[in-house]
């Protein structure tokens, strides 16, 4: 049954990958779909019923992450990339309509990822780079009411974006530590590059004011 959704090969580097084949391509998908839509109807709180016009913001919202997730201002060579603020897109979601909904579209994003951008050198990496990682910038939904609530909720995200990004480089890729480098600071280190890096970029943008408005009449206009 596991083969039927999942086929391993061996990359250039001799490493065998875990990759779907056209039946968990299409299991993947009908999964993110599914995924979306519980995310909406949660944040429709008095009716559990999902909202048209929400899900096409939260749709549009990782629509937008994985274009950018493409656009990478800089790349580096054991994974990993400064993207056109990838990440922050996906925190939207969250910093619209709360953590529920947030944390629920950033797994299905991350899901999404796998999709597009598979590299999976063991199952458990999967659960830790694809679902917790990329799920943790749901986070952003914490922040949602309060002032100043984007650059927070962007953060925090971040931040837990990092804390499974070193998890996995620390337990998984290890091996690819620099020399002299134990593999927790050089996972520490390495992912603080590209994470942290695209983060400064970010914030400098969305605290140009004109930028700051804008975003939050976009978020008056999810809500409405």
């Amino acid at each position: 049954m596991f083969d039927f959704f999942i086929k391993t090969v061996v990359d250039e580097y001799g490493d065998t990958t875990y990759l779907p084949t056209t039946a968990g391509y299409v299991a993947l998908i009908l999964i993110v779909a599914a995924i979306l839509v519980i995310a909406v109807a949660l944040s429709n709180k008095k009716k559990k019923t999902v909202d048209t016009k929400q899900l096409v913001f939260c749709a549009v919202a990782m629509g937008l992450a994985t274009v950018t997730s493409f656009m990478k201002v800089y790349s580096f060579p054991f994974g990993g990339s400064i993207t056109l603020l990838s990440m922050f897109f996906i925190c939207l979601p969250g910093y619209w309509y709360g953590l529920k909904t947030g944390l629920m579209t950033a797994v299905a994003y991350g899901i999404l990822q796998l999709i597009v951008d598979p590299y999976v050198l063991y199952p458990a990496q999967l659960i830790v780079d694809y679902i917790c990682a990329f799920g943790a910038l749901g986070l952003s939904g914490l922040f949602c009411q309060k002032k100043n609530g984007l650059i927070k909720g962007y953060l925090l995200g971040v931040c837990g974006r990092y804390v499974f990004a070193v998890i996995s480089g620390w337990i998984f890729f290890g091996m690819y530590a620099w020399e002299g480098w134990a593999p927790l600071p050089y996972s520490l280190a390495y992912n603080a590059c590209y994470i942290f890096g695209e983060a400064a970029i970010t914030l400098v943008l969305i605290a140009i004011p004109a930028v700051s408005k804008g975003l939050m009449q976009v978020k008056k206009t999810a809500l409405q």
